[in-house]
């Protein structure tokens, strides 16, 4: 039976064998710094299997006017259990007062199913855009350094 928990304190290892069960290797490149991340995060919440951590989604914002879901992963053995969907559904009740939720996913078919399920519709559906920079090997600041930016940042408006 899936357990879900709501905690920022979890293990760097059970961390790291789930992000990277689906891949997610510019987290797992830096262990030290996706502990910081996840503890740093507004809400965490996690599903587990006993004792091995099978999904997670996290969000940071400023608690009141915008929600960021950073991350929502299952381990592929566990997807299409709805495990993602109770993830997300948990994350959206647990900040139902926010007004804005958004995130940044890949542009795939499943994907785009998964959100428009949950209500959520691609900017260009809308009357607003989105926007996104690629960071290059030749860029100063990595992706790691400008999302930590970012959570500090949020962060910092949370606390104001």
């Amino acid at each position: 039976m899936i357990v879900f928990k709501q905690t920022n304190k979890i293990d760097v290892d059970k961390l790291d064998q789930l992000y990277s069960s689906v891949g997610w290797s510019s987290y797992t490149a830096n262990l030290n710094q996706l502990a910081k991340a996840v503890n740093n995060s507004r809400t965490v919440i996690s599903a587990w299997d006993y004792d091995q951590l099978v999904g997670l989604i996290r969000a940071v914002g400023d608690g009141e006017t915008i929600l960021y879901i950073q991350d929502l992963l299952v381990k592929p053995n566990y997807q299409n259990q709805k495990i993602g969907s109770n993830l997300l559904e948990k994350m959206l009740t647990e900040n139902q007062h926010i007004r804005q939720k958004v995130l940044l996913a890949e542009d795939t078919q499943i994907l785009r199913n998964f959100y428009n399920k949950h209500g959520y519709e691609p900017c260009e559906a809308g009357n607003v855009v989105s926007f996104y920079r690629e960071f290059s090997a030749n860029t100063s600041q990595s992706k790691s350094n400008f999302y930590l930016e970012l959570l500090f940042f949020l962060k910092k408006l949370e606390n104001n």
